[in-house]
């Protein structure tokens, strides 16, 4: 992952806008932004992140015009982050993460995401992450909440709930805690993502009726005619 990519405030968004707008590559577009090249295929192809609204990081001085124009002249040219003249934003090393308002309705589905793909993330670890308690957690799991019949696993950096570099640091502790690789899992997952998305392309393409045989229907309702007549 490149040092600019741990700048960009929204990636996905970021890589919805560049697939959208541009003639970037798609490496040059994981590059820049810091997600894997299957994860902006599977963005490019509506897999993932279908409804997901782009982001322009020309607006947000995140990149020139100019800048992208050079790439796509280049595919092996890499993007490069504008330099920003504002001091950089201050983390907040102790206390609880704030959550406003309008977004702690979307804790239950973010938790329900994060123990459906990431189980190796602990409750601890959920709880830093997203500002949330153990007992929602809890709650979640066992389909005890007040809303369990309408939540919807989303991924919480969607949300707005933590960053993507955030949601990755506490996956790799996780698998790191249980004695896993974490690269090589992560390998697997992005596998298993390309190999679904193949079998998605393949099932939409059969359901025309291309390779269906009207001959018999064809010749039967000749006959029927040439019987009538």
């Amino acid at each position: 992952m490149s040092a600019a990519a741990n700048k960009i405030l929204m990636p996905k968004a970021s890589a919805v806008w560049l697939i959208e707008n541009t003639a970037l590559t798609f490496r040059q577009i994981a590059d820049f932004v810091g997600i894997t090249e299957i994860e902006i295929e599977a963005l490019a192809n509506q897999d993932i992140g279908r409804g997901l609204v782009g982001r322009n990081p020309i607006e947000n001085h995140e990149l020139s015009a100019d800048e992208i124009k050079r790439c796509e002249a280049d595919p092996s040219a890499r993007l490069k982050l504008m330099r920003s003249e504002l001091p950089g934003v201050q983390i907040r090393a102790k206390g609880p993460r704030y959550t406003p308002v309008s977004k702690r309705g979307d804790k239950p589905d973010a938790i329900a995401y994060i123990l459906k793909n990431n189980a190796e993330i602990s409750d601890a670890q959920i709880c830093k992450l997203i500002g949330t308690t153990k007992p929602t957690i809890a709650s979640v799991r066992d389909r005890t909440h007040p809303n369990a019949t309408n939540m919807r696993p989303r991924h919480p950096a969607e949300l707005g709930l933590c960053t993507y570099q955030e949601y990755e640091a506490a996956s790799y502790k996780g698998l790191k805690a249980q004695g896993k690789d974490p690269e090589a899992v992560r390998a697997e997952r992005e596998a298993r993502l390309s190999a679904s998305a193949k079998e998605s392309k393949e099932s939409s393409g059969n359901d025309d009726f291309s390779g269906f045989d009207f001959s018999n229907f064809i010749s039967g309702g000749m006959g029927s005619k040439t019987g009538q007549s």
